[in-house]
């Protein structure tokens, strides 16, 4: 008989708190948000108006906008106020890998677009990130209730006690910013945090098939 040393529990990756790979995670948040800036310089530079690619509401000719909304900002100053919750929120919803990161960032990005495709005033053009903020603070705030994890829950009262402040840009009332892009962006990281949680128990659960 021996006495063998008991083997710690391998971290479930669907209750991970930060990304796996913390130094990747950060390079690719620092590259998105830099994409953001190069478009705003070639903005700037370019003749011509690129903001007018963002999402004419209801308009079909204007649909491609979803597409390009979030990389298009209204000046410097509506960039700055993005820049850092677009890049603490991006680089913690990496937590579950870059795979899985593309997926969420997709789901708010296309379906948060088309919420503001549908709903949002006549006659405007939506642009800017902060769809994409809100949908990744709504995942990360969500997440920890569908994974039933202590950890991510957490963190999410840390991160809403610091940004509860965005929250009102989800209602109606403050000129010239897209609640609309917002409300539609938070709901799809809610969604987003479901179908992630729905697929991870689905995952365990063949795992254990005999």
């Amino acid at each position: 008989m021996s006495t063998l040393p008991v083997e710690p529990a391998a971290t479930d990756p669907a209750k991970r708190i930060l990304p796996p790979n913390p130094k990747a995670a950060a390079i690719i948040a620092l590259g998105f948000t830099l994409v953001l800036y190069l478009v705003e310089l070639a903005d700037v530079l370019i003749p011509g108006d690129l903001d007018q690619g963002g999402i004419h509401s209801r308009d079909l000719s204007g649909l491609a906008g979803v597409i390009w909304a979030p990389l298009l900002h209204g000046g410097w100053s509506h960039l700055f106020g993005n820049t850092v919750p677009v890049l603490v929120f991006a680089f913690l919803a990496m937590a579950g890998g870059l795979g899985q990161w593309i997926a969420v960032t997709a789901t708010v990005w296309i379906l948060g677009g088309l919420g503001v495709w549908l709903t949002g005033p006549s006659g405007a053009v939506t642009v800017g990130a902060s769809g994409l903020a809100f949908g990744w603070l709504a995942f990360l705030l969500v997440r920890g209730i569908f994974n039933r994890s202590a950890g991510q829950i957490v963190l999410a009262v840390v991160l809403l006690g610091i940004w509860s402040g965005m929250l009102w840009g989800l209602l109606p009332g403050n000129p010239g910013i897209s609640w609309q892009g917002h409300l539609f962006g938070a709901l799809s990281g809610v969604l987003a945090a479901w179908l992630v949680a729905r697929a991870s128990r689905k995952k365990d659960t063949g795992s254990l098939a005999v």
